[in-house]
């Protein structure tokens, strides 16, 4: 029995004396490791008037699923189509407007470049198919949503269809502020009922 500890005992020490890296190693346990300096900074007090928001730089790719003619859903994140407007599902022409960016959509990846949060917290993004074109501008010229030009800056604006904001009312009183005009169309909708 003490042979065969004696035996233990000696293949221990010969693997700790032969089996550590040899002392020409370049290796430097961390523990011994020379800190780095970094060069100082000045650190600057936050001032929430100069400062400025960050720009969110996120693309995120996959199949789309279409919640409605503006808004859709890529690796679970809510997309909402930077730059246009289109009819809520219950509002005139809202389910024509799904529909048309499903056909779109389906069977595609899809590449969104995240531009913001909008005022709600939803994610907004420029989407693009797989060939290059612009979802919203997609929409834009099938009269199924309209141009945004306070997100936009109008650059949708000359690929609306004659007519189309006639055709999109409430997309249009949305954008122009006139708030009652949704309120007297939910009323009517909530009567019939």
């Amino acid at each position: 029995m003490e042979a065969s500890l004696l035996i233990l005992l000696l293949v221990g020490v010969a693997f700790f004396m032969f089996g550590r890296k040899s002392s020409r190693s370049k290796y430097t346990p961390p523990s011994r490791a020379t800190p780095q300096k970094r060069p100082a900074t000045k650190q600057q007090p936050f001032d929430a008037q100069s400062a400025h928001k960050r720009p969110v730089s996120t693309t995120l790719q996959g199949p789309a699923y279409v919640v409605d003619g503006d808004t859709v859903v890529i690796q679970k994140t809510q997309i909402r189509l930077f730059g246009v407007d289109a009819p809520e599902m219950d509002h005139p022409h809202g389910k024509n407007a799904k529909w048309a960016l499903v056909n779109l959509c389906k069977g595609k990846t899809i590449r969104a470049e995240v531009t913001e949060q909008d005022a709600y917290g939803r994610t907004v993004a420029k989407c693009y198919l797989q060939d290059g074109r612009d979802l919203s501008a997609e929409m834009v010229k099938l009269g199924l949503a309209i141009d945004w030009p306070k997100f936009s800056s109008g650059k949708y604006s000359s690929m609306e269809v004659p007519g189309v904001r006639k055709k999109l009312w409430l997309a249009d009183a949305r954008q122009k502020g006139r708030m009652h005009v949704w309120e007297q169309f939910d009323a009517r909708k909530n009567v019939k009922k």
